[in-house]
């Protein structure tokens, strides 16, 4: 039976009567933001839980959450939250560039990432994503990503506390710790799912369990397979012969957020991180957190509401920390998580993925689409854009889009997977099929940077492609992401097919080792390391000194010819009766061979502008030349209108 309306409305006096009542009860810093977003929360909740009779009471224990995890969060990240709330877009910087890798694989051990913060200081991060490293299953973790223990670090890496510490030393070297908050599933072995199977009534509800194949087939007559290797449908089979939801691997249980105490279990956990010092929250699979029966059960409307419930719990107790969101789905759903109220960063695979079909088709047209039509975002958040990350390429391009460019999606993402796992006549690539699928035909791509554009082939072309697709998301708007290790030209580990544990998952061959002896090479500009470490601190450098860089503001800026893609970055937003300003126009040749811009393409600027990169003057007078896999930042200044 659902809470009668007057219950509802007496909520938010109870709720404060009862914090006002403890021991300590909130301070007047806290107790301000608590009026500012408890209504908030409590609003979204009654829309997510407004017919159970259990949902003021997991409200409740959500904000006395709240209250202690505030009393207990250390000085210095009170100061942080201040620093943050202050200057709320501060991820909107020039000077920002993060960094991603897995601890063992770079380090070996927590500890050890401290020797090389002064690295990180050399490449200019500011923002340093570090994989999963909780506490999960040895031989199905997923790379970590099935969590046994939000509050245990993994065996042979560290302690939280030496979490703690590094977050710490990080912070203090101006480096913002992101972690991966993990939380539409977890692990099989983590202790609420333990409990859930075991019957145990408090965590029974916590996952989705049947008693037999009747809901299970209705729910996977509009669900897809995710991970066709390793089981069909959305459901694993227990011991006992029940069914349990399970959208990725077998050993990975969804949560049942429809319960308020899974919300309330999962506000604690995030919390926890938070005061290990963890700035940005990297929120996975963020489509997948909510089920309903006759749907997709992806990016409905109750998987938004749940990231705003989260985020106001946040700006009450730990303000200075920001939600990242990774929805790999069509381009219309990753914009939908993205608002200041949601998730003020995202990955943009769309960005990325684009960047690979051009380098491969030799055509730049679908990415110059997508820049212009699907790159703008809602004030106060950003993209997070990447050349490729620890996961798989998904080809997450809308088929409508490629359609009026005359491409068939089908057709085309057979191509791309050919094409980067080496199988079509003359590729550069060695990337590895992920996940494909004999039935459907998909299939996705994995692989280091260099092993994608052709640098591990020797192609003639590799080293500058790899420029190049940085250069790109080094200059589009946002926080570019390197992944480390690629910025010396990792090879793919071919290696991992031998390590029993890995084997079975061929994303593992973009995940290598820190390559030591490239790293010992990056300042020999004789070796493959050295000259394309040398060229990206460059542009990197170049963009720390560009206030134009810095926000997310794109402009089009159609080049006809159909390798060369082109786009403006304006900087500080334009008045329409100011002076003309400075611009920096990005033109990058994506085709194997010289192309030529001109001059009536060049028309609307002044004829003198500056080359950014090469720092030297150039005439635009009479058009532009772009060598093969080439890139120009130009500063121009716009000719007055009339």
């Amino acid at each position: 039976m659902s809470r009668l309306q007057a219950d509802v409305a007496a909520d938010l006096p109870r709720l404060r009567a009862q914090l006002a009542a403890r021991p300590v009860p909130p301070e007047p810093e806290l107790a301000a933001r608590i009026e500012e977003h408890l209504p908030t929360l409590h609003g979204l909740f009654v829309q997510l839980y407004g017919d159970r009779d259990d949902s003021f009471d997991a409200l409740a224990a959500v904000m006395e959450l709240v209250v202690d995890s505030w009393q207990r969060r250390p000085a210095a990240l009170r100061a942080l939250d201040a620093r943050r709330t202050a200057d709320p877009t501060w991820f909107e910087s020039p000077t920002m560039l993060g960094g991603v890798c897995y601890v063992d694989r770079y380090a070996g051990s927590l500890r050890a990432l401290h020797e090389h913060i002064g690295y990180f200081q050399e490449l200019g991060l500011t923002y340093l994503h570090l994989m999963p490293l909780f506490d999960s299953p040895a031989g199905k973790d997923d790379g970590g990503y099935a969590v046994s223990s939000y509050r245990r670090v993994r065996e042979g890496l560290g302690t939280m506390e030496e979490l703690a510490e590094l977050a710490a030393a990080l912070r203090e070297a101006g480096i913002s710790l992101v972690l991966d908050f993990i939380f539409n599933h977890t692990s099989d072995e983590h202790d609420w799912a333990r409990r859930a199977v075991a019957g145990d009534p408090e965590f029974e509800d916590f996952y989705l369990i049947f008693e037999d194949r009747t809901l299970p087939d209705a729910y996977e007559r509009t669900t897809r397979e995710i991970f066709p290797d390793d089981h069909p449908g959305s459901f694993v089979q227990l011991g006992d012969g029940r069914w349990i939801w399970s959208t990725f691997y077998h050993f990975q249980w969804d949560l049942n957020y429809a319960n308020p105490a899974v919300f309330r279990a999962m506000a604690g956990e995030m919390l926890f991180l938070a005061a290990q010092g963890v700035e940005v929250l990297r929120m996975d699979a963020v489509a997948f957190i909510w089920k309903r029966l006759g749907t997709p059960c992806e990016s409905l409307p109750e998987a938004h509401l749940l990231l705003r419930a989260f985020n106001a719990v946040l700006r009450m107790a730990a303000p200075g920390v920001l939600f990242k969101s990774e929805a790999i789905v069509h381009p219309d759903e990753v914009i939908e998580y993205i608002d200041p109220l949601e998730c003020q960063l995202s990955y943009n695979p769309l960005q990325m993925a684009l960047t690979w079909e051009a380098l491969a088709t030799r055509d730049a047209r679908l990415l110059s689409q997508a820049l212009a039509r699907r790159h703008a975002l809602p004030e106060g958040t950003a993209w997070v854009n990447y050349v490729r990350s620890h996961d798989d390429i998904g080809w997450t391009f809308a088929d409508e889009d490629a359609a009026e460019l005359g491409i068939d999606g089908f057709a085309h993402r057979r191509f791309l997977n050919d094409f980067y796992t080496g199988r079509f006549p003359g590729s550069f690539a060695r990337g590895a099929a992920f996940q494909e699928n004999p039935r459907t035909g998909d299939a996705r791509v994995a692989g280091t940077t260099a092993a994608l554009a052709g640098v591990e082939t020797a192609d003639a072309g590799g080293e500058d492609r790899v420029l190049l697709a940085h250069a790109l998301a080094l200059s589009t708007g946002g926080v570019p992401l390197l992944y480390l290790g690629d910025e010396v030209g990792q090879f793919n580990d071919h290696d991992h097919r031998n390590r029993p544990a890995e084997a079975d998952d061929s994303r593992w061959v973009g995940r290598p080792m820190r390559p030591a002896q490239a790293y010992a090479a990056r300042r020999d500009p004789r070796t493959v390391a050295g000259r394309i470490h040398a060229r990206l601190r460059r542009m990197i450098a170049v963009r720390q000194q560009t206030p134009e860089l810095g926000g997310t503001t794109l402009l089009p800026f159609d080049v006809p010819h159909p390798a060369v893609l082109g786009y403006q970055r304006p900087g500080l937003e334009e008045r329409a009766d100011a002076i003309p300003r400075a611009r920096v126009l990005v033109l990058a040749n994506v085709g194997d061979h010289p192309a030529r811009v001109p001059a009536v393409t060049l028309s609307g600027f002044e004829t003198a502008a500056h080359e950014l990169l090469a720092d030297e003057a150039v005439d635009l007078a009479d058009g532009l030349s772009l060598p093969a896999h080439g890139v120009l930042w130009l500063r121009v200044t716009p000719r007055p209108a009339g």
